[in-house]
């Protein structure tokens, strides 16, 4: 199977070439736990959100240790996974919208993902398939305050991650100076950006959601 150089800290094949984005994916492993743990999220829609969370963190240490073409999709398909899923939880649990057009954020999603596509193929690293997640986020971020529920946490998510794809972006570029590239800080970050969104609307479901 192809072998996929992506980032600063693999120099060769191997499975601990990238020790430290390897084991920074704990972060989300991290993340995952302390969210089932201490909010308990209720009904299934929410609980598969720290169980999602999980995922991504294996999709992306499988990536970044066997660092193969199938691993690389599960470690992009996995935040795919959650993104979409989020956006569906989101629109029912915190706006309070029925599931029956809840499910249309999806769709929505994944049209405006692919209209931005060339806008997001323009930033440097692979960095630019956040676009859509990141304007995305902002985007609810601002509905969620218009209509007066509560966003803070969301707001506190756009602005990490923001500084987690610069971040990213900047692994290639700071490579000759910083060999371990930043790579690994993403991650770190990520699994933040992840946890506040997934807090954000598990804290904040409402009373008819609640057990």
């Amino acid at each position: 199977m192809e072998h996929v150089d992506a980032y600063c800290e693999r120099l060769g094949p191997g499975l601990w070439a990238e020790p430290l984005n390897a084991l920074s994916n704990a972060a989300f492993l991290v993340a995952a736990a302390w969210l089932w743990w201490r909010y308990r999220p209720g009904p299934a829609s929410l609980r598969a959100l720290p169980v999602l969370l999980a995922l991504v963190g294996l999709g992306s240490l499988s990536f970044h240790t066997l660092a193969t073409t199938l691993t690389n999709w599960f470690d992009v398909g996995f935040i795919a996974v959650y993104v979409v899923w989020y956006l569906a939880v989101f629109t029912h649990h915190h706006l309070g919208v029925p599931w029956s057009r809840a499910w249309w954020a999806i769709p929505l999603f994944l049209v405006f993902a692919v209209v931005t596509a060339p806008l997001g193929a323009l930033v440097p690293g692979g960095s630019g398939i956040y676009l859509a997640p990141f304007t995305a986020l902002v985007v609810i971020t601002a509905v969620a305050a218009a209509r007066r529920r509560p966003w803070h946490d969301l707001a506190a998510a756009a602005a990490v991650f923001a500084v987690s794809v610069t971040l990213r972006t900047l692994d290639e570029p700071l490579c000759a100076a910083w060999p371990t590239g930043t790579h690994y800080t993403w991650h770190a970050l990520n699994a933040v950006v992840l946890y506040l969104v997934a807090r954000q609307v598990i804290r904040s479901r409402r009373p008819a959601d609640r057990p």
